[in-house]
Protein backbone atom coordinates (compact mmCIF):
# COMPACT_ATOMS: atom_id res chain seq x y z
CA UNK A 1 0.00 0.00 0.00
CA UNK A 2 1.09 3.53 -0.83
CA UNK A 3 -0.22 5.99 1.76
CA UNK A 4 -0.19 9.77 1.32
CA UNK A 5 -0.55 11.74 4.56
CA UNK A 6 -1.55 15.34 3.96
CA UNK A 7 -1.50 18.23 6.42
CA UNK A 8 -1.59 21.92 5.48
CA UNK A 9 1.03 22.71 8.13
CA UNK A 10 3.49 20.81 10.26
CA UNK A 11 5.51 23.59 11.88
CA UNK A 12 6.06 23.22 15.60
CA UNK A 13 4.22 26.49 16.29
CA UNK A 14 0.94 24.79 15.35
CA UNK A 15 0.97 22.59 18.44
CA UNK A 16 0.05 18.94 18.95
CA UNK A 17 -1.25 18.22 15.44
CA UNK A 18 2.22 18.78 13.99
CA UNK A 19 3.86 16.34 16.38
CA UNK A 20 1.09 13.77 16.03
CA UNK A 21 1.31 13.70 12.22
CA UNK A 22 5.08 13.17 12.22
CA UNK A 23 4.93 10.53 14.93
CA UNK A 24 2.23 8.44 13.26
CA UNK A 25 4.06 8.65 9.92
CA UNK A 26 7.23 7.31 11.53
CA UNK A 27 5.38 4.58 13.42
CA UNK A 28 3.54 3.45 10.29
CA UNK A 29 6.81 3.35 8.38
CA UNK A 30 8.32 1.10 11.04
CA UNK A 31 5.58 -1.42 10.15
CA UNK A 32 6.81 -1.40 6.54
CA UNK A 33 3.93 0.76 5.31
CA UNK A 34 5.06 3.04 2.46
CA UNK A 35 4.28 6.54 3.74
CA UNK A 36 4.75 9.91 2.04
CA UNK A 37 3.93 13.10 3.93
CA UNK A 38 3.28 16.35 2.05
CA UNK A 39 2.80 19.75 3.62
CA UNK A 40 3.82 23.41 3.38
CA UNK A 41 6.57 25.51 4.90
CA UNK A 42 4.08 27.49 7.04
CA UNK A 43 5.03 27.91 10.69
CA UNK A 44 2.66 30.54 12.12
CA UNK A 45 4.44 33.86 11.50
CA UNK A 46 7.59 32.15 10.22
CA UNK A 47 8.61 29.63 7.57
CA UNK A 48 10.12 26.18 8.02
CA UNK A 49 13.71 26.23 6.84
CA UNK A 50 13.72 23.06 4.75
CA UNK A 51 14.39 22.38 1.06
CA UNK A 52 11.24 22.84 -0.99
CA UNK A 53 9.59 20.56 -3.55
CA UNK A 54 11.97 17.65 -3.05
CA UNK A 55 11.75 14.49 -0.99
CA UNK A 56 13.48 14.54 2.38
CA UNK A 57 14.07 11.07 3.79
CA UNK A 58 13.28 10.66 7.47
CA UNK A 59 13.77 7.48 9.49
CA UNK A 60 10.75 5.55 8.23
CA UNK A 61 9.01 7.89 5.78
CA UNK A 62 9.69 10.74 3.40
CA UNK A 63 8.36 14.27 3.53
CA UNK A 64 7.97 17.02 0.93
CA UNK A 65 7.52 20.72 1.74
CA UNK A 66 5.96 23.30 -0.58
CA UNK A 67 6.15 27.07 -0.48
CA UNK A 68 2.93 28.84 0.47
CA UNK A 69 1.26 32.09 1.36
CA UNK A 70 -0.27 31.91 4.79
CA UNK A 71 -1.81 33.94 7.53
CA UNK A 72 -1.69 31.91 10.74
CA UNK A 73 -3.40 28.62 9.72
CA UNK A 74 -5.03 29.89 6.49
CA UNK A 75 -2.79 28.54 3.76
CA UNK A 76 -2.61 28.82 -0.03
CA UNK A 77 0.01 26.91 -2.03
CA UNK A 78 -0.17 26.71 -5.81
CA UNK A 79 2.98 24.53 -6.06
CA UNK A 80 1.39 22.03 -3.70
CA UNK A 81 -1.90 22.03 -5.61
CA UNK A 82 -0.06 21.43 -8.89
CA UNK A 83 1.90 18.56 -7.35
CA UNK A 84 -1.26 16.97 -5.96
CA UNK A 85 -3.00 17.16 -9.35
CA UNK A 86 -0.06 15.34 -10.95
CA UNK A 87 0.66 12.75 -8.25
CA UNK A 88 -2.34 12.00 -6.05
CA UNK A 89 -3.29 9.03 -8.25
CA UNK A 90 0.04 7.39 -7.31
CA UNK A 91 -1.41 6.55 -3.90
CA UNK A 92 -3.84 3.89 -2.71
CA UNK A 93 -5.18 5.88 0.25
CA UNK A 94 -4.96 9.57 1.20
CA UNK A 95 -5.07 10.53 4.88
CA UNK A 96 -5.85 14.19 5.59
CA UNK A 97 -5.44 16.09 8.84
CA UNK A 98 -7.65 18.90 10.22
CA UNK A 99 -10.82 20.42 8.77
CA UNK A 100 -12.09 23.93 8.00
CA UNK A 101 -9.10 24.46 5.72
CA UNK A 102 -9.71 25.21 2.01
CA UNK A 103 -6.57 23.39 0.90
CA UNK A 104 -7.76 20.24 2.70
CA UNK A 105 -11.16 20.60 1.06
CA UNK A 106 -9.37 20.71 -2.30
CA UNK A 107 -7.61 17.41 -1.49
CA UNK A 108 -10.95 15.80 -0.64
CA UNK A 109 -12.46 17.04 -3.91
CA UNK A 110 -9.47 15.73 -5.87
CA UNK A 111 -9.73 12.32 -4.19
CA UNK A 112 -13.40 12.13 -5.14
CA UNK A 113 -12.57 13.12 -8.72
CA UNK A 114 -9.83 10.49 -9.03
CA UNK A 115 -11.78 7.86 -7.03
CA UNK A 116 -9.13 7.51 -4.36
CA UNK A 117 -10.32 6.52 -0.87
CA UNK A 118 -9.48 9.02 1.85
CA UNK A 119 -9.50 9.18 5.64
CA UNK A 120 -10.06 12.39 7.58
CA UNK A 121 -8.65 13.13 11.06
CA UNK A 122 -10.34 16.31 12.42
CA UNK A 123 -8.03 16.57 15.47
CA UNK A 124 -10.81 17.89 17.69
CA UNK A 125 -12.08 20.51 15.24
CA UNK A 126 -15.57 18.95 15.28
CA UNK A 127 -15.87 19.17 19.07
CA UNK A 128 -18.80 21.29 20.35
CA UNK A 129 -16.61 24.11 21.68
CA UNK A 130 -14.54 24.22 18.47
CA UNK A 131 -17.69 24.40 16.35
CA UNK A 132 -19.09 27.20 18.51
CA UNK A 133 -15.94 29.32 18.15
CA UNK A 134 -16.51 31.71 15.21
CA UNK A 135 -19.66 29.71 14.70
CA UNK A 136 -21.34 31.51 11.79
CA UNK A 137 -18.27 31.17 9.54
CA UNK A 138 -17.84 27.53 10.41
CA UNK A 139 -21.51 26.71 9.98
CA UNK A 140 -21.51 28.03 6.41
CA UNK A 141 -18.24 26.28 5.51
CA UNK A 142 -19.36 23.06 7.19
CA UNK A 143 -22.63 22.92 5.27
CA UNK A 144 -21.02 23.70 1.92
CA UNK A 145 -17.78 21.71 2.13
CA UNK A 146 -17.03 19.75 5.30
CA UNK A 147 -20.21 17.76 5.77
CA UNK A 148 -20.30 16.41 2.16
CA UNK A 149 -16.58 15.59 2.26
CA UNK A 150 -16.84 13.80 5.60
CA UNK A 151 -19.83 11.78 4.38
CA UNK A 152 -17.82 10.61 1.36
CA UNK A 153 -14.70 9.71 3.36
CA UNK A 154 -13.89 6.03 3.75
CA UNK A 155 -13.35 6.67 7.47
CA UNK A 156 -13.17 9.47 10.00
CA UNK A 157 -10.38 8.86 12.47
CA UNK A 158 -11.13 10.30 15.88
CA UNK A 159 -8.52 10.28 18.62
CA UNK A 160 -10.72 9.75 21.68
CA UNK A 161 -13.86 7.80 22.51
CA UNK A 162 -15.53 10.98 23.75
CA UNK A 163 -14.74 12.63 20.42
CA UNK A 164 -16.32 9.66 18.65
CA UNK A 165 -19.60 10.26 20.49
CA UNK A 166 -19.56 13.96 19.54
CA UNK A 167 -18.77 13.30 15.88
CA UNK A 168 -21.37 10.55 15.73
CA UNK A 169 -23.96 13.04 17.01
CA UNK A 170 -23.33 15.06 13.82
CA UNK A 171 -24.67 12.14 11.82
CA UNK A 172 -21.48 10.30 10.85
CA UNK A 173 -21.23 6.52 11.31
CA UNK A 174 -17.95 5.51 9.67
CA UNK A 175 -15.72 6.31 12.65
CA UNK A 176 -12.56 4.64 13.91
CA UNK A 177 -10.87 5.47 17.21
CA UNK A 178 -7.08 5.63 16.97
CA UNK A 179 -5.66 7.65 19.87
CA UNK A 180 -2.49 9.68 19.95
CA UNK A 181 0.44 8.19 21.80
CA UNK A 182 3.91 8.65 23.20
CA UNK A 183 7.25 6.92 22.75
CA UNK A 184 7.76 5.03 25.96
CA UNK A 185 11.55 5.28 25.81
CA UNK A 186 11.40 9.09 25.90
CA UNK A 187 9.81 8.99 29.37
CA UNK A 188 11.66 6.07 30.95
CA UNK A 189 14.77 8.18 31.54
CA UNK A 190 13.88 11.83 31.99
CA UNK A 191 16.59 14.54 31.80
CA UNK A 192 17.91 16.36 34.86
CA UNK A 193 15.50 19.07 36.03
CA UNK A 194 18.54 21.30 36.54
CA UNK A 195 18.44 21.96 32.79
CA UNK A 196 15.11 23.72 33.27
CA UNK A 197 16.19 25.58 36.40
CA UNK A 198 19.22 26.99 34.61
CA UNK A 199 17.00 28.32 31.84
CA UNK A 200 14.42 29.74 34.26
CA UNK A 201 16.15 30.30 37.63
CA UNK A 202 13.09 31.95 39.18
CA UNK A 203 11.47 28.49 39.28
CA UNK A 204 14.19 26.95 41.45
CA UNK A 205 13.05 25.74 44.91
CA UNK A 206 9.40 26.25 43.98
CA UNK A 207 6.51 23.82 43.82
CA UNK A 208 5.91 23.91 40.08
CA UNK A 209 2.53 23.57 38.39
CA UNK A 210 3.01 23.07 34.65
CA UNK A 211 0.67 24.12 31.85
CA UNK A 212 2.00 22.78 28.55
CA UNK A 213 0.14 23.91 25.44
CA UNK A 214 -0.56 26.67 22.94
CA UNK A 215 -1.48 30.12 24.20
CA UNK A 216 -4.99 30.01 22.79
CA UNK A 217 -8.55 30.88 23.93
CA UNK A 218 -9.65 27.26 24.03
CA UNK A 219 -6.90 26.27 26.46
CA UNK A 220 -8.71 27.81 29.46
CA UNK A 221 -6.05 30.20 30.73
CA UNK A 222 -8.86 32.57 31.72
CA UNK A 223 -10.00 29.85 34.14
CA UNK A 224 -6.52 28.92 35.29
CA UNK A 225 -5.54 32.45 36.32
CA UNK A 226 -8.09 32.91 39.15
CA UNK A 227 -7.75 29.21 40.05
CA UNK A 228 -4.01 29.56 40.47
CA UNK A 229 -4.45 32.80 42.44
CA UNK A 230 -6.52 30.81 44.95
CA UNK A 231 -3.92 28.03 45.05
CA UNK A 232 -1.01 30.45 45.45
CA UNK A 233 -2.70 32.23 48.34
CA UNK A 234 -2.95 28.91 50.21
CA UNK A 235 0.44 27.57 49.04
CA UNK A 236 2.77 30.57 48.57
CA UNK A 237 5.66 28.36 47.42
CA UNK A 238 3.79 27.39 44.25
CA UNK A 239 4.84 28.76 40.89
CA UNK A 240 2.98 28.32 37.61
CA UNK A 241 4.92 27.58 34.42
CA UNK A 242 3.00 28.36 31.22
CA UNK A 243 4.95 26.67 28.43
CA UNK A 244 3.75 26.95 24.84
CA UNK A 245 3.83 28.97 21.64
CA UNK A 246 1.73 32.06 20.96
CA UNK A 247 0.25 31.17 17.57
CA UNK A 248 -2.37 33.86 17.26
CA UNK A 249 -1.10 36.84 19.24
CA UNK A 250 -3.03 35.85 22.36
CA UNK A 251 -0.10 36.15 24.79
CA UNK A 252 -0.82 39.67 26.06
CA UNK A 253 -4.44 38.71 26.77
CA UNK A 254 -3.33 35.59 28.63
CA UNK A 255 -0.80 37.55 30.68
CA UNK A 256 -3.51 40.06 31.57
CA UNK A 257 -5.63 37.26 33.05
CA UNK A 258 -2.92 36.60 35.66
CA UNK A 259 -2.33 40.31 36.25
CA UNK A 260 -6.04 40.76 36.95
CA UNK A 261 -6.02 37.75 39.27
CA UNK A 262 -3.13 39.25 41.24
CA UNK A 263 -0.73 36.34 40.82
CA UNK A 264 1.41 37.33 37.83
CA UNK A 265 4.58 37.50 39.96
CA UNK A 266 4.30 33.75 40.50
CA UNK A 267 3.85 32.89 36.80
CA UNK A 268 6.56 32.28 34.19
CA UNK A 269 5.73 32.23 30.48
CA UNK A 270 8.53 30.24 28.85
CA UNK A 271 7.43 30.28 25.22
CA UNK A 272 7.50 27.00 23.34
CA UNK A 273 9.67 24.26 24.83
CA UNK A 274 10.84 21.34 22.73
CA UNK A 275 13.10 18.33 23.07
CA UNK A 276 15.29 18.21 26.16
CA UNK A 277 14.00 21.55 27.46
CA UNK A 278 10.40 20.30 27.43
CA UNK A 279 11.31 17.02 29.10
CA UNK A 280 13.36 18.88 31.71
CA UNK A 281 10.30 21.04 32.46
CA UNK A 282 8.24 17.88 32.94
CA UNK A 283 10.96 16.49 35.21
CA UNK A 284 11.01 19.69 37.28
CA UNK A 285 7.22 19.95 37.64
CA UNK A 286 5.28 18.76 40.67
CA UNK A 287 1.82 18.99 39.09
CA UNK A 288 0.40 19.21 35.59
CA UNK A 289 -2.75 21.15 34.71
CA UNK A 290 -4.85 21.29 31.52
CA UNK A 291 -7.85 23.63 32.01
CA UNK A 292 -9.01 23.32 28.39
CA UNK A 293 -12.49 24.08 27.08
CA UNK A 294 -11.95 21.66 24.20
CA UNK A 295 -9.39 19.15 22.95
CA UNK A 296 -9.36 16.36 20.42
CA UNK A 297 -6.97 14.29 22.49
CA UNK A 298 -4.18 16.32 24.02
CA UNK A 299 -0.61 15.27 23.32
CA UNK A 300 0.61 17.26 26.30
CA UNK A 301 -1.80 15.49 28.67
CA UNK A 302 -0.29 12.18 27.57
CA UNK A 303 3.19 13.60 28.13
CA UNK A 304 2.31 14.89 31.60
CA UNK A 305 0.87 11.52 32.61
CA UNK A 306 3.74 9.56 31.04
CA UNK A 307 6.12 11.69 33.13
CA UNK A 308 4.42 10.40 36.27
CA UNK A 309 2.94 13.77 37.22
CA UNK A 310 -0.31 14.12 39.15
CA UNK A 311 -2.56 15.67 36.52
CA UNK A 312 -5.60 17.92 36.85
CA UNK A 313 -7.50 18.07 33.58
CA UNK A 314 -10.98 19.19 32.57
CA UNK A 315 -13.77 17.22 30.94
CA UNK A 316 -12.93 19.22 27.79
CA UNK A 317 -9.76 17.16 27.44
CA UNK A 318 -11.85 14.16 26.33
CA UNK A 319 -10.11 11.62 28.57
CA UNK A 320 -12.68 9.96 30.88
CA UNK A 321 -10.66 6.74 30.67
CA UNK A 322 -8.00 8.39 32.86
CA UNK A 323 -10.58 8.95 35.60
CA UNK A 324 -11.80 5.35 35.37
CA UNK A 325 -8.20 4.18 35.82
CA UNK A 326 -7.76 6.64 38.75
CA UNK A 327 -4.84 8.06 36.78
CA UNK A 328 -5.87 11.74 36.75
CA UNK A 329 -8.27 14.16 38.43
CA UNK A 330 -10.89 15.18 35.88
CA UNK A 331 -12.97 18.22 36.79
CA UNK A 332 -15.70 20.32 35.26
CA UNK A 333 -14.69 23.33 33.19
CA UNK A 334 -14.77 26.03 35.85
CA UNK A 335 -12.35 27.93 38.05
CA UNK A 336 -13.49 26.57 41.43
CA UNK A 337 -13.17 22.91 40.47
CA UNK A 338 -9.73 23.45 38.94
CA UNK A 339 -8.54 25.25 42.08
CA UNK A 340 -10.01 22.61 44.41
CA UNK A 341 -8.32 19.76 42.53
CA UNK A 342 -4.92 21.47 42.58
CA UNK A 343 -5.28 22.21 46.29
CA UNK A 344 -6.21 18.59 46.98
CA UNK A 345 -3.08 17.33 45.20
CA UNK A 346 -0.89 19.79 47.08
CA UNK A 347 -2.53 18.94 50.41
CA UNK A 348 -2.09 15.19 50.02
CA UNK A 349 1.25 14.71 48.22
CA UNK A 350 1.53 10.96 48.84
CA UNK A 351 -1.86 10.29 47.26
CA UNK A 352 -0.95 12.64 44.40
CA UNK A 353 2.31 10.76 43.79
CA UNK A 354 0.45 7.44 43.72
CA UNK A 355 -1.92 8.86 41.11
CA UNK A 356 1.06 10.01 39.03
CA UNK A 357 2.58 6.52 39.22
CA UNK A 358 -0.71 5.00 38.04
CA UNK A 359 -0.85 7.54 35.22
CA UNK A 360 2.60 6.59 33.97
CA UNK A 361 1.76 2.88 33.90
CA UNK A 362 -1.63 3.56 32.29
CA UNK A 363 -0.11 5.54 29.42
CA UNK A 364 2.73 3.05 28.86
CA UNK A 365 0.23 0.20 28.60
CA UNK A 366 -2.37 1.85 26.39
CA UNK A 367 -1.18 4.96 24.54
CA UNK A 368 1.97 4.47 22.49
CA UNK A 369 2.63 5.32 18.87
CA UNK A 370 3.40 1.67 18.14
CA UNK A 371 -0.08 0.57 19.19
CA UNK A 372 -1.68 3.49 17.31
CA UNK A 373 0.17 2.57 14.11
CA UNK A 374 -0.91 -1.08 14.33
CA UNK A 375 -4.51 0.00 14.75
CA UNK A 376 -4.35 2.46 11.86
CA UNK A 377 -2.75 -0.18 9.64
CA UNK A 378 -5.83 -2.35 10.23
CA UNK A 379 -8.00 0.53 9.04
CA UNK A 380 -5.91 1.08 5.91
CA UNK A 381 -6.00 -2.63 5.06
CA UNK A 382 -9.78 -2.85 5.38
CA UNK A 383 -10.20 0.19 3.13
CA UNK A 384 -7.65 -1.13 0.63
CA UNK A 385 -9.46 -4.50 0.53
CA UNK A 386 -12.81 -2.66 0.21
CA UNK A 387 -14.15 -4.34 3.34
CA UNK A 388 -16.43 -2.75 5.94
CA UNK A 389 -14.80 -1.22 8.96
CA UNK A 390 -14.67 -3.65 11.84
CA UNK A 391 -16.81 -2.91 14.90
CA UNK A 392 -13.89 -3.27 17.31
CA UNK A 393 -12.18 -0.29 15.70
CA UNK A 394 -14.92 2.05 16.84
CA UNK A 395 -15.22 1.87 20.60
CA UNK A 396 -12.38 0.00 22.25
CA UNK A 397 -11.68 0.75 25.91
CA UNK A 398 -8.08 0.70 27.19
CA UNK A 399 -6.83 -1.91 29.61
Amino acid sequence: MQILIFTPYIGSHYGGLSKAVKEIAEALGSLKISVDLVTTDANNLDKIQEPLNKWIYEKNYRIRYFSCWHRQDFIVSLPLINWLIQHIADYDIVHTNTVFAPIVSFVHWLCQLRRIPYIVTPHGMLEPWALSYKAWKKRLYYNLFEQPALQKASAIQVIAIAEAHNVKSLGFEHLVVVPNGIHRQEFENMPDSEIFYQQFPITRNKTLILFLGRIDPKKGLDLLAPAFATVHEKFPQTHLVVAGPDNIGFLSTAQHYFLQAGCSDAVTFTGMLTGESKHAALAAANLYVAPSYSEGFSMSVLEGMASGLPCVITTGCNFPEAAMAKAAQIVDINTDDIADALIQSLSFPQEAKAMGDRARDFIFQNYTWDSAAKRLTQVYQLIFDKKPLSENLSYTKPN
